[in-house]
Parts: C-alpha cells; structure tokens; sequence
C-alpha cells in the first residue's frame, strides 16, 4: 500500500543528509524513513541498498527483519484480550500458565545458579509486560541463568511457544520478581498466553485482530517465496571493534522456510508501510482508519509507567537514561541533548537490526526508521534521525 505523503511546510533536508552520510560512509547498506505529523505522513524517504551486492535499491515494499519491535505487537495482541476480559493485568502467571507454578530465584549476588531462594511473591501479567517478572533472555548474558537459557536453546526456532515455557518451569527466575527491571524473554510467554486465552496460534490471532484489520499485508513470521526479492539483506560491521568506520559484511538468516517458533519477542518481519499503519493505530489511540483495535484508555495505560518506584531500563551494552516502561512500551521520563521539552512522555522500542519508531504525544510527532544492521541495540543513525525530525517540526 502506497505511502501518501501529505503537503506540509518542514523540511526534512537536514535529516535526510545526514542518513544519506551514514550510508556513503558504508555504515549503513540503506534506510527508509516515515515521519508523521498529527497521525499525517510528511516525509517519506529511502536512502541506499537493500542488498549491496545485487545494487537493489531500498524500495517503499522492502521487508525487514523487525526483531524487538515484534515486542509491541505481542503487547497490542494481550490488550485486545485484556478488553476481552480474558484475564486481569495483576493476575499471577502460573494461573494460565501452571508449568511456571513455585518459582525459586537465583539469591541476589550469587554466581551459582543452584544457589536459589522461594519467590517471594508470584510473577504477574503486569510485571511480565514491562520485563519485571523475573525471566532474562540469554543472550546478553547478565546473570548465570542466562547460560541455563542457552544450555537448553530457549528459544528453539524448531519448537514451540508451549515448548519454552514448560523449559522455562525448570530454570530459577534471575532475580526476585518487582525487583528490577531486565530485558528478557518475558513476550514471548506473553505470546504464549494470548494463544491459551484466545484458543489460537499466536500468528493466527495476530492475523485476525491486527495485521488483517489494519491491511498489513507483508507482515509475519517468514517470507513466502514471491515475496523473498523484497526481504532486505542483513549486515553488520567488517570490523566489529569499530563499528563507525565502515565496511559492512552481509549476515546470512532463514526466513525462507516457516518456523515453529512464532517469538513474540523477535519473529516478525514487516515492511516499514506495514509497521507506520500499526503506528498510526497507536497515534490515533487504538484506531487506524476503520479499524478499531484497542480501546483510548487502553493505549494510554500502555504507555503509562507500570515500574515500581526508582526502577528505570538498563540494558547492558545501551545507555538509557531517564527511561521507564510500560505495558510493551519504553517511556522518555526527560528529554536527551538537542530534543525539545515535548520529548517528555515519548513512547518507544526498536528492533536489533536497525528498526526504530517512537510517539511524542506531547509533540505530535511520530517517526519510524528502518535499516538492517547489527549488532544490536547501537544504532546513533537512530538518535541522529531522531533529533533532527524534532528538530525540523519544533
């Protein structure tokens, strides 16, 4: 579907040269960006290579890899059945989810995993969706429990979301539930939970309550074969130790084939036209169009901050300052260097491979840009696109 782009007096000239760098100084292969005003597109551009090699340009029906931003979804998905009154957000986990019933926890400090305590209380809804439950992720390797997740493959791409969760069962939580906040792999029981209070698969709710009404048609778990031309090539820095000097090696994956593993954490793939409707619905507080997904208040308590007191977002290898979270959703609480005041309560989270969005409802301002680059979560095109968007509407 065609992004129409919407007369209006900014100029986007600065931000669109200073991405255009970002690619001629090979850091990144190509990028496309949307920039929304009022729940208007304003600007629409694309820069570069959606493969290097072949010299495909980056085309408006490019498919990226989305990663993280698969997280919101999966958010979205569990409110809908929320509305439904399929559960309640203070509901303990093992009540849908009894493989997670008595959780031990890792003791605070300890660097052996046997080393555990009782929970003190039991992981809720509301904790799992802002990653204060308990659960890590593996990968970022924060506490020796991440190494248990990587011993028994926890997100196994050949088993299923049922399959991690009865794996999950038999691993201590890294920490006492409420206690902080961590990234982890908590979307993806939620994923698990919107199929057992909707009766279907993940892809088939997905399909049903989101991405039908919202006419997101290339967004899902693979590509099918007539749509691989468009699926964008993945890179990451030559020379990983200095990821700003340039030079990009391509990073093969597979999502040619299904898998069995639909992660609410990381599996979608989309195409940035498709992800700016999912956008706007957000914008426009649970309706895009004709379709209304979620409720006003809905949305509004999403981007709320569901956090105890004095816990703020930290990931291991991202500085987050002045970050809390809400029900799928990062939470600007001060404005970074160069934005305006209205940054304040931006909502937000991106993907590893280079793709971004953000909401300012203060501002009016919604922006998304999308690359596929890693490693993950590092991304200063991101922030500079971001700056200069404000920069250009303020």
């Amino acid at each position: 579907m065609a992004l129409d782009v919407a007369q209006n007096p900014y100029d986007f000239s600065h931000m669109h040269s200073a991405i255009a760098r970002f690619v001629e100084d090979d850091i990144l292969a190509g990028a496309a960006s949307v920039v929304l005003k009022d729940n208007q597109i304003v600007d629409f551009h694309l820069w570069g290579y959606a493969d290097i090699e072949a010299r495909q340009p980056m085309q408006e029906d490019s498919i990226y890899r989305i990663f993280s931003n698969t997280k919101i979804v999966t958010a979205v998905a569990a409110m809908c059945l929320l509305e439904d009154g399929r559960f309640s957000l203070d509901d303990p986990l093992d009540e849908y989810l009894p493989e997670l019933a008595s959780p031990v926890v890792l003791k605070a400090g300890s660097t052996d995993p046997t080393a555990v305590e009782p929970a003190r209380s039991r992981p809720t809804i509301r904790q799992l969706m802002c990653h204060n439950a308990g659960y890590t992720y593996g990968f970022l390797m924060e506490s020796p429990i991440d190494a248990l997740y990587n011993r028994v493959n926890i997100m196994d791409p050949n088993a299923t979301l049922a399959d991690m969760v009865s794996k999950l069962g038999q691993i201590p939580l890294a920490y006492q539930p409420g206690s902080r906040w961590q990234y982890s792999v908590s979307s993806d029981i939620l994923a698990r939970l919107v199929e057992v209070w909707s009766g279907l698969s993940f892809s088939e709710f997905l399909s049903q309550r989101i991405f039908g009404p919202l006419g997101m048609i290339d967004t899902g778990f693979h590509v099918p074969g007539e749509k691989l031309p468009r699926l964008t090539t993945n890179y990451a820095p030559i020379n990983p130790a200095e990821p700003m000097k340039g030079g990009l090696r391509a990073v093969p994956d597979t999502y040619a084939e299904p898998k069995a593993f639909h992660s609410g954490g990381g599996g979608l793939v989309s195409t940035i036209g498709d992800y700016t409707r999912f956008i706007q619905m957000l914008v426009g507080e649970g309706q895009f169009g004709d379709a209304r997904i979620l409720a006003p208040e809905t949305v509004r308590l999403m981007h709320t901050n569901a956090l105890p007191d004095g816990i703020g977002v930290q990931l291991p290898n991202w500085f987050m300052p002045d970050t809390v979270f809400g029900l799928g959703l990062a939470i600007k609480t001060a404005p970074r260097d160069g934005e305006p005041d209205t940054a304040v309560d931006e909502f937000h989270w991106g993907g590893m491979a280079g793709t971004h969005s953000w909401i300012s409802p203060r501002a009016g301002i919604a922006a998304l840009i999308f690359t596929q680059r890693l490693p993950g979560f590092w991304h200063p095109f991101s922030h500079v696109h971001k700056r200069l968007v404000y920069e250009a509407i303020s």
